[in-house]
């Protein structure tokens, strides 16, 4: 069975891959129930042999085929990786398309690009869901942590961002640079999620606006409501909050007021078949520098 794909002018991995997450876009829509609020449950997308959870882009892609195909799991791998484990994959299952990224096999003085950087090109791979699988249990799920929400409030806590309660809406003023929220108990529950849970998905997503101030990751917020570039900082916050959630062990629920950016996501999706890999890139620098903030300092 083949588990790699050429990228070749017959095969736009690019394409292929956004239009996976855009078709699960628009299926939730109407509710503005999007793949990383109901996959995101299970936690990041993680290889059944090497352990290892997915990044960027591909934590997305697998979240939308989850959601478009049923799977109950997070547990991928490719169908080489799941014979190793001793698995097999069912006759008749397709792959889901990942992207990894290889170094050019270029002499030593043209390796680096001009940020000084390796030379990457874009190679396609494709993966299987344990629910395609027979033959393999994943690992005992873990004891869920008694002080999980404590957790969370560690971890914004040290951010050191300046957060205000008591406005009217979730924001980030960056000519202020400050967070402001509504008062805790204005958040409320849902069937699948607390109020705690509610509130720290919100204040997660407005953390990753945070992040993105000229003096840290400095992003690009865009200048009005409705322009691309602020559609594009509003999806990396999207996902920013959702991998974050996943790391944390919290529950990722729809925001009602962010169903006004479904369109526009859409549009800058299929605008530009690169998109959603860079926003998801953005998203990933976003969860990496906020969890660098609890990380002890070198002794």
């Amino acid at each position: 069975m083949q588990t790699s794909v050429p990228s070749n002018d017959r095969f736009d991995l690019y394409r292929t891959v956004t239009d996976e997450i855009v078709a699960a876009i628009e299926a939730g829509a109407g509710a503005f129930v999007m793949p990383w609020h109901v996959s995101a449950a299970t936690g990041r997308p993680t290889n059944a042999l090497t352990g290892h959870g997915y990044r960027g882009v591909n934590v997305v892609a697998l979240w939308a085929e989850a959601v478009m195909s049923g799977y109950a799991t997070g547990w991928w791998a490719s169908y080489r990786q799941w014979e190793r484990l001793g698995a097999q994959v069912r006759r008749g299952e397709h792959g889901t398309v990942i992207v990894f990224y290889n170094r050019l096999n270029t002499a030593p003085t043209d390796e680096l690009d001009e940020s000084g950087r390796f030379r990457l090109v874009a190679r396609a791979s494709r993966v299987f869901n344990l629910g395609q699988v027979d033959g393999w249990q994943p690992p005992a799920a873990s004891v869920p942590i008694i002080g999980a929400l404590a957790e969370v409030e560690a971890f914004v806590a040290a951010t050191d961002a300046v957060i205000l309660h008591g406005g009217s809406r979730a924001c980030y003023r960056r000519d202020y640079d400050r967070i402001e929220l509504p008062a805790r108990d204005r958040f409320r529950g849902s069937p699948t999620s607390s109020a705690s849970e509610a509130y720290y998905g919100t204040l997660l997503h407005e953390l990753v606006h945070w992040s993105g101030a000229p003096h840290r990751l400095d992003r690009t917020f865009g200048a009005r409501f409705g322009d691309n570039d602020y559609a594009f900082e509003e999806l990396i916050a999207e996902l920013g909050a959702a991998f974050l959630c996943a790391d944390l062990g919290i529950a990722n629920e729809p925001r009602p007021d962010h169903a006004a950016y479904v369109a526009s996501w859409l549009k800058v999706l299929n605008d530009d078949r690169r998109a959603v890999f860079t926003a998801a890139a953005r998203a990933n620098d976003a969860a990496i520098y906020l969890q660098g903030f609890s990380e002890p300092e070198p002794t």
